[in-house]
Parts: structure tokens; sequence; C-alpha cells
């Protein structure tokens, strides 16, 4: 039973994780890019709707982590080459995902999906507990380990992370110190919209292997949450996103033991706890504005 319970707080865990780290490095670059939403539905169509078409669910999570791409790609031209406000377009562009997908997807409601299998890791997988929940998942999952180790490394250890922080802290003086402010912002936007596509593509072949409208659900709200959860770190997002993960498993769990509290409350359980560690975070004024990105949603536009 509770090998079952972690593994299903492992699989609610994972997209989170994900579209959040996507965030993390594109908020770091001093950029806000609300459309986290609508990136990861359009990942989550693509991937289910080539997945149908070629029988392989690897090119389908190939083709989520394209269409987020794409979708972000959108985003960086009207914000940092047409100069539009941000938090506008990622709202609009949330928007457009949703009713695109709802539009390309009709056609394929109801059918059943092809699940990604999980890859055992040979005599890893094997050890009581530890194996099954960590050495016997889906490649989205090893890749959101990896992920995290590989941003924080990029973040904090490498030349080129440096820079990107430079940016997000005062994209100003690094333009004055030679680096391309507008280049590293597009290279980081199109990272968060892959993140977010991965995400949607790990909704729609694992985490409920078919397609349903709207399946993100505010997954892409909770994971702009997250990002401020974790002070821009990307080992507390890791950690956050599981504490996240274990909320929305336990209001299932709380249902299927038929606990007397409203259906509609347990539902909404993983928003109340976005709402209140937002809460917390806002008592804790002093780390969240030294960790805060200082040009975050600032436009650049280089002097001529």
């Amino acid at each position: 039973m509770l090998e079952a319970i972690l593994l299903t707080v492992i699989t609610a865990a994972t997209p989170l994780v994900i579209a959040s780290l996507g965030e993390l490095v594109t908020e770091r670059a001093g950029v806000l890019n609300l459309g986290v939403e609508g990136m990861m539905i359009m990942g989550a169509v693509a991937a289910f709707a080539v997945t149908q078409a070629t029988g392989s669910p690897f090119i389908g999570v190939a083709a989520g982590i394209i269409a987020g791409g794409i979708f972000s790609l959108l985003f960086g031209v009207l914000t940092l080459t047409l100069v539009a406000n941000q938090v506008a377009t990622g709202l609009a562009l949330t928007i457009l995902g949703l009713g695109l997908s709802g539009q390309i997807g009709e056609s394929f409601v109801g059918q059943p999906g092809i699940k990604l299998q999980p890859i055992a890791i040979p005599l890893l997988s094997e050890i009581p507990l530890l194996g099954p929940l960590l050495f016997r998942q889906d490649i989205i999952f090893y890749l959101s380990v990896l992920l995290v180790g590989g941003i924080h490394w990029f973040l904090f250890r490498s030349r080129t992370g440096l820079k990107l922080r430079a940016i997000g802290d005062n994209h100003g003086s690094a333009h004055a110190l030679g680096i391309n402010v507008i280049r590293t912002r597009y290279l980081a936007v199109m990272f968060g919209g892959a993140c977010a596509g991965l995400a949607g593509a790990h909704l729609s072949l694992v985490y409920t292997p078919q397609w349903v409208e709207n399946m993100t659900a505010g997954r892409g709200w909770i994971a702009l949450a997250l990002v401020v959860f974790a002070s821009w770190r990307p080992l507390r997002v890791l950690a956050g996103g599981y504490l996240f993960g274990a909320v929305t498993i336990g209001q299932l769990h709380a249902q299927a033991l038929g606990i007397g509290i409203p259906s509609q409350l347990l539902s909404a359980m993983p928003y109340v706890a976005t709402i209140v560690v937002l809460i917390i975070i806002s008592h804790n004024r002093r780390t969240t504005l030294i960790n805060t990105p200082a040009s975050l949603g600032k436009p650049f536009v280089p002097e001529r």
C-alpha cells in the first residue's frame, strides 16, 4: 500500500518538477513567462497525437518538447523582439494554448492511449521499496532527476550560468559587459518552453495515458508558484514538487477512504496549498527579495 501511494506521488510530482525547472531558468534570465499552462497543454496534445499516429511514445515525447519550444518561441518574439508586455503575453499564450489544444485534440477524445513504459535499471530495480520507486520508472522521471542536477550545476558552477544570472540581476550592466542579453533570454525562454512541453507529454503518456481537454488542470499555475516557493533554486524545486504531488494524491486517497469532507473541497486542496505557501513566503520577504532576479519581467531594449 505504501509503495503504491509513493509511486502515485512520484508520478503526480514529475510534471510539476519539470515545468518548474524550465520556468526557473526563464526567470533567472529576467523573463516572466505566465504561459506555462498553455505550453504544457500544447505539449500534452502534441505528444498524444504524434504517439497515436506513429505508435511510438518516444517520438511523442519529442513532439511534446518541440510543441512547447515553438509556443515559447512565439512568446519570445512578442516580448523580446517586439517588447510586448510579458504578463499580458503570457496570459494570452495560456488562453491560446487551451483553445488550440481543445481544437486539435477533439478527434482524440475517448481514444485509448499508448503508455510510456517504465525502464527497469538492472540490479538497482530489485532493491526492496527503493527499487520500484526510483529505478523502475519511465524515461521522463529519469530526465527530471538529471535536469535538477544539471540545472543546479549550470546556474551555480558554470560560466554561462553566471552570465544568465547576471542578466537576471541587472540586464543593463550585463549588456555593458558584452553579454548578448536578447539571445540569452531567447534560449532561456525556449528551454522553459521545452520543459513545459515535456511536462505536458508526461501527463498524456504516463500520468493518464489519454487525451482529455484541459487535462493540465491548473498545473502550470502551480509550477509558477513552485518557483517562488523554491526561491529560484533547483534543489528546492525538487522538494517542493514532491510536496505538491503528495497533496494532490492525498486528496484522492481521502476521497477513496470516504472521509466526510466534500469532494470539491478535497479537489481544491493542491490549490489551497499553493495559496498557503505563497502566504508563508510573504512572511520571509528578506530571503525572497535576495533571491528574486532584480530585472524579472522588465523589458530590455539595447541602445542603438
